[in-house]
């Protein structure tokens, strides 16, 4: 049976510190996204438009 050395030992530890972080930010980036979905955050993306409704004192016009 062959035993790992210190060195294997080490790195294996460190690559399940690196495969933790990893997955914290996948579930952080889940949770961002899922929370800007229930609360409507991509409803209104950016369209390089000018919106008058987002400038303070400015309405839209109607045309009737």
């Amino acid at each position: 049976m062959h035993r790992d050395s210190e060195v294997h030992i080490r790195r294996r530890g460190r690559n399940f510190g690196v495969l933790g972080v990893l997955l914290a930010f996948i579930v952080i980036v889940f949770g961002v996204t899922l929370a800007k979905i229930q609360t409507g955050g991509f409803s209104e993306g950016f369209d390089h438009v000018a919106r008058p409704g987002l400038v303070p004192g400015q309405t839209e016009e109607v045309a009737e």
